[in-house]
């Protein structure tokens, strides 16, 4: 079975493009590269230059893929907030692209990542998929839209769908620069010799699930969850000041953490109830906290130890 993956070479994609070749299916990538990189296509995987506001007709002609994963978005809740219009054509515009493509040439199903992001400010805790859309950005919005679009596009023409409404995903390849994860930002600051900031005074809490798990998720939903949507996350708050706990565990040195003010419009404690993936998606988190943070730590430490050696 073919797998087509939009955003296969970025930093969610790519794990699950990993994944899909330990289960053994055939994959293809396509990928803009303006966030991805080439390095992160495992050799001897498939892939083309394309961008999903473009024509893909040439490519879906070419490979006739069983199912797509959706990862490529616009996926900076700032950017989107600065720039609305671009949001909405790589994360509305581009979707709808995908799904034409789908339709045409009869692919069985869609994956779709989206985002905890259509929340906005819970009402309750754990966030169940039933829980209101409140986005407070548009990005949220933009996601949302997406899954609309895919819903009725199953509707009115049959083609089977699973929406993945992620948590706060962190791991190996996330970017370290601009709009990343906060585990990310504070891995490169302290890998730098420089302490982390926080903002606000770290008792606020996120559901941090590891990107393994999450690729892991994507590939089970290619057999199960049919027309469902899931939230996948760990189903457990974890705050900022246990995050930096955490990594002065495994780097067993003492970090200087600096406290900044709160962010406006941060949300203070968001986590995802994950029952409905156990039950039906037969998925659920392997990773603990402190095991993904070990994996994330050592693969950035390996990363600055070659660029240092690239450079002598």
């Amino acid at each position: 079975m073919k797998v087509l993956i939009t955003g296969g070479a970025g930093f969610i994609g790519s794990h699950i493009v990993e994944e899909l070749l330990k289960n053994h299916y055939e994959v293809v990538v396509l990928d803009n590269f303006i966030t991805g990189h080439k390095k992160n296509i495992p050799i001897g995987v498939k892939y083309y230059e394309a961008d999903i506001r473009d024509s893909v007709d040439e490519i879906f002609k070419l490979e006739e893929p069983d199912f797509v994963i959706h990862q490529a978005a616009q996926v900076s809740v700032s950017k989107s907030m600065k720039d609305p219009l671009y949001d909405s054509e790589e994360n509305i515009l581009g979707t709808i692209n995908i799904l034409d493509a789908c339709i045409k040439y009869k692919t069985k199903k869609i994956i779709y990542a989206s985002t905890a992001a259509i929340y906005g400010n819970p009402n309750y805790l754990p966030v169940d998929e039933m829980h209101p859309y409140n986005s407070v950005s548009f990005y949220g919005l933009s996601k949302l839209n997406g899954e609309s679009y895919i819903k009725l596009f199953s509707k009115l023409y049959g083609m089977q769908y699973t929406i993945l409404r992620y948590s706060n995903v962190f791991g190996m390849r996330q970017d370290t620069n601009g709009e990343a994860g906060v585990i990310a930002i504070f891995i490169n600051r302290l890998l730098h010799g420089e302490s982390p900031t926080v903002f606000g005074d770290g008792n606020q809490t996120r559901d941090f699930i590891f990107v393994k798990d999450v690729a892991q998720a994507n590939v089970r939903a290619l057999e199960y969850g049919h027309n469902e949507t899931f939230n996948i996350s760990t189903q457990t708050k974890v705050s900022i000041n246990k995050i930096i706990e955490e990594m002065k565990a495994i780097l067993q040195e003492p970090i200087s953490t600096l406290y900044g003010q709160e962010r406006e419009g941060d949300i203070r404690h968001s986590y995802l109830k994950n029952e409905k993936a156990k039950n039906i998606l037969r998925w659920q988190p392997k990773y603990r906290l402190r095991e993904g943070l070990q994996e994330t730590l050592h693969y950035y430490k390996d990363e600055m130890t070659n660029d240092r050696k690239q450079m002598i």
